[in-house]
């Protein structure tokens, strides 16, 4: 794959026209920036409103190999169809009329079998692993101050068969190279006395880790920055065409010049699909809300973070926190704060924990994901428009693939070998 290099001419206010642009100042278009920075490149981000302010701000910061194994897994499409009038359901499918919304429930439904899943799994995995790797290097090197914990993360359960059930995927995660350990209920509380009595055991992934998301895309932008970037907020980005020499960028600032450009649109990436030249991601991607509730922390907490399983509700603390999260919901741009939502999250943490919330509430939160059909990302070219390149649909993975995803676009616009395979990643495989 080629790319023109930085050299061919300069850019610039002297030429008028950007080197690099990057639409979205989220934690994916962030790390491509950051990325593409340190390839020698010049980067401008855009966002249309302001840094971190979507997805990237709100859920638990956990960095997750252990999490390859995608959401179109066989038996989904029939749990969500159960769960649909129960509307605090961790996976909750809204009863409307949305055309949209069941073609792409159809086109999910279809991926929901063992072949399909693996593959989604193994593609995921690449980059997960690459990912954790190359963040924990990226705190240390660029000094990325955002609370990094590299502690791992436990699967909780109480329920003994849900505890037997919960293993059913761990040879195909051993197989990716995720370290496991299966942990007796008795021995778990011992370890941990935030937990009430009545564990059935903990499957503990220690390579997992943790960090403050908020801060964590406060310090990449901070080191974007330092490294000669740009950031400008509150530029919606309407539109985009190829011109004679470039690509011309209409914005809510006016008309943007430059040689490439990155669309890292997230949840919102299917709105721009007639402008990028990918009609498809209309009916690729939808946005899966979650939710989140952020407290002072409590004096008894989770010795590291926690996923409590059977209620599908994530615990994360940090020095400066604590957090309950998670839940899907298909329920289009509703950008509603559903209070039954949030109150199931404290519920489920109160099955386990002595002490499931903080002593002050800090924010109630709602936040869309992009998820594909697959629930793999779309990373790479955009197919027959040159210099226009795509990195979205992470899912709820956004944090954990972002070092890595910044990383395989700063290689493929520079015609470099990618440390991963990219193919299960391109656009193209849905155009």
């Amino acid at each position: 794959m080629s790319a023109v290099q930085v050299e061919a001419e300069p850019a610039g206010p002297a030429s008028g026209r950007e080197d690099v642009i990057v639409v979205g100042a989220g934690v994916i278009g962030l790390t491509c920036a950051l990325a593409l920075l340190e390839s020698g490149r010049g980067v401008r981000v855009i966002d249309a409103g302001r840094v971190g302010g979507g997805s990237s701000h709100g859920n638990c910061g956990t960095i997750t190999p252990s999490h390859a194994t995608p959401l179109a897994a066989p038996g989904v499409i029939a749990q969500a169809l159960r769960w649909m009038l129960t509307p605090d359901a961790p996976l909750y499918v809204h009863p409307k009329l949305d055309p949209q919304l069941w073609r792409w429930l159809l086109g999910f439904a279809a991926r929901c079998n063992p072949r399909d899943w693996r593959a989604s799994a193994q593609a995921k995995a690449a980059l997960l692993n690459d990912s954790r790797a190359r963040l924990e290097d990226w705190v240390s090197r660029y000094g990325l101050v955002c609370e990094f914990d590299s502690s791992g993360v436990d699967y909780v359960f109480r329920d003994a068969r849900a505890f037997e059930h919960g293993q059913h995927e761990l040879d195909l995660l051993r197989e990716f190279g995720v370290r496991i350990e299966l942990i007796d209920g008795g021995a778990y509380e011992a370890q941990d006395p935030a937990f009430k009595p009545g564990v059935a055991g903990a499957i503990r992934f220690d390579h997992d880790a943790v960090l403050r998301p908020d801060k964590y895309v406060d310090a990449l932008a901070q080191a974007v920055r330092q490294r000669g970037g740009e950031i400008i907020e509150q530029c919606a980005l309407r539109g985009v065409r190829r011109d004679s020499d470039g690509l011309s960028l209409d914005t809510a600032r006016g008309v943007l010049r430059a040689r490439e450009a990155v669309i890292a649109l997230g949840a919102w990436s299917p709105q721009m699909s007639e402008a990028i030249g990918l009609p498809s991601l209309k009916r690729v991607m939808q946005p899966g809300k979650g939710y989140s509730i952020t407290y002072d922390r409590p004096a008894l907490v989770p010795r590291r973070p926690v996923v409590l399983r059977e209620r599908k509700v994530c615990v994360t603390r940090w020095d400066s926190g604590f957090r309950l999260g998670s839940t899907m919901e298909f329920s289009g741009f509703d950008d509603s704060l559903n209070p039954r939502r949030l109150a199931a999250l404290e519920r489920g943490a109160a099955e386990y924990l002595h002490q499931p919330v903080g002593p002050v509430e800090r924010e109630r939160w709602q936040g869309w994901r992009p998820m594909s059909l697959d629930d793999v990302p779309l990373i790479g070219a955009v197919p027959g428009r040159d210099g226009l390149w795509l990195a979205t649909g992470h899912g709820m993975m956004g944090v954990s693939m972002s070092a890595g995803t910044g990383q395989l676009i700063a290689d493929l616009i520079a015609g470099r070998a990618t440390a991963i395979d990219p193919h299960p990643f391109r656009p193209e495989r849905f155009a």
